[in-house]
């Protein structure tokens, strides 16, 4: 059993310097959860290097993620085995010489190219019949009450118990960068609201983000709107709506949006990856849930605020599913604006006061 006394994971043989490989759940947020997975490994074998199979889109995050020594770009398509590019994945891994991959979604896509590779251990819970790819079977995923527990559990030895809390996920973003990134956009140095319209699945989208910048910048602030290329049209509406002083910062390019969140001093978002990156830079942050359960979802670096409807008994609450169905939206629809938007400034004011 490799779990101390005080329900921590203790720590391995200092002396294994065997490379790890994650292969990880690749939509942003469950990516950044998985840095769990890395620090539960280090604190097992803290000189074991652990590498990260990544996605273009992910790759800036592992610049950010302590103890992660590099990321494994796979450009591996949605919906096919792209049996070819698993191949040449495989040879990449296979000089890398991992002794070891856990393998965290449990398709039996995600185990060809490390079993290809011959990485001699590889580790992952029973899912689509994946005997022969997956080595080290784990069972009995779904008594695990959480996606977290699910995922780092893995990093465990098979017989040992959950820990009272796992070690939070941890994105570091030095001042200095942060600082040349707000000089370079030409953001200045006061106050800022960062918000997240964005997410997968239509249900999790609040609606009064253009209201709630209003009232922002009305109590001087300053609004960046951040996110990915598909929020482009969400962040020109909340321009519309709140002015010049709203800052569109959405694009391609996923380190601008990382950046946004550390230097903002306080982030409102959706369920979605900014959520957890913002929260694992310690960013204060105010998640808004209606469709989906914090208990389930919400960062484990916890939140400034967790926004929740309190109107009404809805009894599809929480249904987890992308689009609603019934009760127009009611969820998100009667969280105000000037709910959200008092909880920030409280943040701010608190984050100003002398200690």
């Amino acid at each position: 059993m490799n779990v101390n006394s005080s329900g921590g994971v203790a720590t391995g043989d200092a002396d294994d310097t065997r490379p790890i490989l994650i292969v990880p759940y690749m939509w942003i947020g469950d990516f950044v959860r998985g840095h769990t997975v890395v620090r539960v490994l280090k604190q097992r074998w803290p000189n074991r290097p652990v590498d990260l199979l990544v996605t273009p889109l992910c790759a800036p995050l592992v610049d950010y993620m302590p103890g992660v020594r590099a990321g494994i770009v796979s450009d591996l398509p949605r919906g096919r085995l792209a049996i070819a590019k698993q191949t040449k994945l495989a040879a990449e891994l296979r000089a890398r010489r991992y002794a070891t991959a856990l393998v965290l979604p449990r398709t039996w896509k995600a185990a060809i190219a490390p079993t290809l590779a011959g990485i001699p251990e590889r580790v992952g819970f029973f899912g689509e019949a994946r005997f022969g790819l997956i080595n080290r079977m784990r069972w009995g995923e779904k008594a695990l009450p959480r996606f977290i527990d699910k995922n780092a559990a893995l990093a465990l030895p098979a017989d040992a118990p959950l820990p009272p809390e796992w070690p939070a996920p941890k994105i570091h973003v030095a001042p200095e960068e942060t600082a040349r990134w707000r000089q370079a956009n030409g953001l200045g140095t006061g106050a800022a609201v960062a918000l997240a319209p964005g997410s997968v699945g239509a249900s999790k989208r609040w609606t009064s983000y253009p209201e709630a910048a209003r009232q922002l910048i009305g109590h001087g602030l300053d609004v960046w709107v951040v996110g990915g290329p598909g929020e482009k049209t969400l962040a020109q509406e909340i321009v519309a709506a709140a002015g010049p002083r709203v800052r569109d910062l959405t694009g391609p390019d996923l380190r601008n949006g990382v950046l946004a969140m550390a230097a903002a001093g306080v982030a409102i978002s959706n369920d979605s990856g900014l959520m957890h990156i913002a929260a694992a830079i310690g960013t204060p942050t105010l998640g808004i849930f209606g469709p989906t359960d914090p208990y389930l979802w919400a960062p484990l670096n916890g939140l400034a605020a967790t926004v929740r409807q309190t109107k009404a008994v809805l009894p599809c609450q929480p249904c987890q599913r992308t689009i609603c169905t019934v009760n127009d939206h009611r969820c998100m629809r009667d969280i105000a604006a000037s709910e959200v938007v008092e909880i920030a400034r409280r943040v701010l004011g608190a984050q100003s006061s002398p200690r």
